[in-house]
């Protein structure tokens, strides 16, 4: 547990401890466990920091409720700071990680060496207006919703094997109904899109990863519009995977983010 104004921060630190630091920021309605797929390859040559969010599920307690999404900046900055992270840092961000780890970029451009963006939940285009409602309708406390809205949203991984199913039914939609009947609401602000000059005025190495068949927006046109505002990110579409990259592709996308981190940091 790291203290911060906003309250205590849960955090799962692994790695070689002189090792460079990754911070890891979780999808919504998640946490730090989201990563298992990927924490193994990541802490072999990294110091790494998953994070459950101090307003979201997991075991962070809040004691002073953001009231913008500036607060939450503020608080990761506290983070960083108590654990003595220092200006070199790799922050990753998935979903709507992605998206605050991209303001965090814009806010505290100095304090970050590289950053990886999965599949963030705006940021680059508006969330499509299937995947707002559908999400609407998990809020109504019945199994089905919130089973039917991650059948869909993860529709490559349960395609994929056996496994992968098992895993989708027994963890992902128990655990999204348990949390979403136990948990107190959060309501979590509205995921924005970055304007061609914020883009642009992202410096911090940066590499944008979706799934080929992502569902919150068109994969193909979010990459057509960072290369044409902001040639300087790095893109690249992760086949067989939409909204699940992160394990139905990890072997994937843990490869490429390993890659990008290794290369020289000057864009």
């Amino acid at each position: 547990m790291v203290d911060t104004s906003y309250g205590q921060t849960f955090v799962r630190i692994s790695g070689p401890v002189d090792a460079s630091p990754v911070v890891l920021l979780p999808g919504a309605a998640a946490n730090s466990l989201m990563w298992a797929p990927n924490i193994e390859s990541l802490s072999e040559s990294y110091r790494t920091y998953a994070i459950d969010n101090i307003y979201d599920y997991g075991r962070s307690v809040y004691t002073r409720t953001p009231k913008n999404p500036n607060d939450l900046l503020t608080w990761l900055d506290e983070f960083f700071c108590a654990l003595k992270l220092g200006g070199h840092i790799y922050l990753i961000g998935m979903s709507y990680g992605g998206w605050l780890a991209s303001l965090y970029a814009l806010r505290f451009p100095t304090r970050l060496d590289k950053l990886v963006l999965l599949a963030p939940a705006a940021t680059v285009l508006p969330l499509r207006l299937e995947f707002v409602m559908r999400l609407i309708l998990t809020k109504i406390p019945q199994r089905y919703f919130t089973k039917s809205f991650i059948n869909w949203l993860f529709k490559d991984a349960i395609q994929k094997d056996v496994a992968n199913r098992m895993t989708i039914d027994d963890i992902r939609i128990n655990d999204a109904f348990l949390t979403s009947r136990c948990f107190k609401p959060r309501h979590l602000f509205i995921p924005t899109v970055l304007k061609d000059k914020e883009l642009q005025r992202l410096k911090v190495p940066t590499l944008f990863l979706v799934g080929e068949n992502e569902k919150i927006y068109s994969p193909r046109k979010s990459i057509q519009r960072l290369n044409k505002v902001a040639p300087h990110i790095k893109t690249d579409i992760i086949p067989d995977a939409g909204h699940d990259l992160t394990f139905v592709q990890a072997g994937i996308v843990n490869r490429k983010i390993l890659e990008f981190l290794k290369q020289p940091g000057a864009v």
